[in-house]
């Protein structure tokens, strides 16, 4: 099953902070749902480890996370593969961060993705629904990171 996902969302920071989380394992860590673990195998490289629950199915999943293409501190793709107790999937998206002059960035993103197994059988709609829901929790957890002060540069 094919999912496509895109949007923008405001950060309260400047472009070189968001590019630092961004790229900072222990932040996406915090950020991303779920996960439990990143672990750098390789420069820009990564073994995530997350628990999950897709509509009323939980599971595990192990995965590996790649940036490539960096134009620091603007744009970066992301390749995302993964398997586990729910199914499979893979995908990439790109993402970039706008300065818009008052201290905020806009961070766009826009994907595509295929999954298999079990979290394939939830159906297109509620797959769509849920995977909003999980990257409307990611930016929750990054505009958190800034407003705390834990993000790399936040504090700066």
């Amino acid at each position: 099953m094919k999912l496509d996902i895109s949007g923008s969302e405001p950060i309260h920071t400047d472009v070189e902070s968001l590019w630092t989380a961004l790229n900072d394992p222990a932040v996406l860590t915090r950020c991303i749902p779920g996960c439990k673990a990143m672990t750098e195998t390789a420069p820009d490289a990564y073994k995530v480890d997350m628990q999950l629950r897709v509509a009323a199915v939980g599971g595990s999943f192990e995965g590996e996370i790649a940036l490539a293409d960096k134009e620091p501190p603007r744009t970066c793709r992301i390749t995302v593969s993964g398997a586990g107790s729910l199914g499979h999937g893979h995908g990439e998206a790109r993402f970039e961060i706008v300065p818009q002059g008052d201290g905020t960035c806009l961070l766009t993103f826009q994907g595509n993705g295929e999954v298999g197994g079990l979290v394939a059988g939830v159906g297109q709609r509620i797959l769509g629904s849920v995977s909003k829901h999980l990257i409307g929790r990611f930016f929750v957890a990054l505009r958190k990171e800034f407003e705390t002060g834990q993000a790399l540069g936040a504090a700066e």
